[in-house]
């Protein structure tokens, strides 16, 4: 899951153990640099796979500092008692990942916006596979701009 959005190593100084798998992660994202001319509605962006681990999460809690203790996303036993069938990412872990597909896909792509609905806990530890398809392109006040419903699935 290319954890550029939880690198704690810049504010603690120190390697986020999230940074690890970075490097082979990428290697599944494009290098390519696509344009606007080159995008095509219907044309998809990814598969990409990942995995959130538990660690990931962890220290993306750590990061983002909003709980402290075992909560739904760090506690198998506190997500149970919650009614959930295990620990799940937190949403703001999921937008970041869903994120990386659409700013992944190319280094001449920038994300705008990103509307997310979420429809199912993400647990951890399970493959994910991220994919989009081109939906609109249009040119809007001088700005090309392309929209691409994206999924996520456990």
């Amino acid at each position: 899951m290319g954890d550029k959005f939880c690198q704690p190593g810049r504010r603690y100084r120190r390697p986020g153990a999230g940074i690890v798998r970075q490097a082979q992660q990428e290697a599944q994202m494009s290098a390519a640099e696509i344009y606007f001319d080159d995008v095509d509605l219907g044309d998809e962006v990814g598969p990409v796979e990942r995995i959130v681990t538990d660690d990931q999460v962890i220290e993306f809690t750590q990061v983002w500092g909003r709980e402290e203790g075992p909560t739904r996303f760090t506690s198998r036993e506190k997500a149970q008692s919650e009614g959930l069938p295990e620990a799940i990412v937190p949403g703001a872990m999921n937008i970041a990942v869903m994120s990386q597909l659409i700013t992944g896909w190319s280094p001449t792509v920038k994300l705008k916006k990103l509307d997310v609905v979420f429809r199912s806990p993400v647990l951890h530890n399970r493959p994910l596979t991220l994919k989009g398809m081109i939906t609109d392109k249009d040119i809007v006040d001088d700005d090309p701009t392309i929209e691409c419903h994206n999924t996520m699935h456990n």
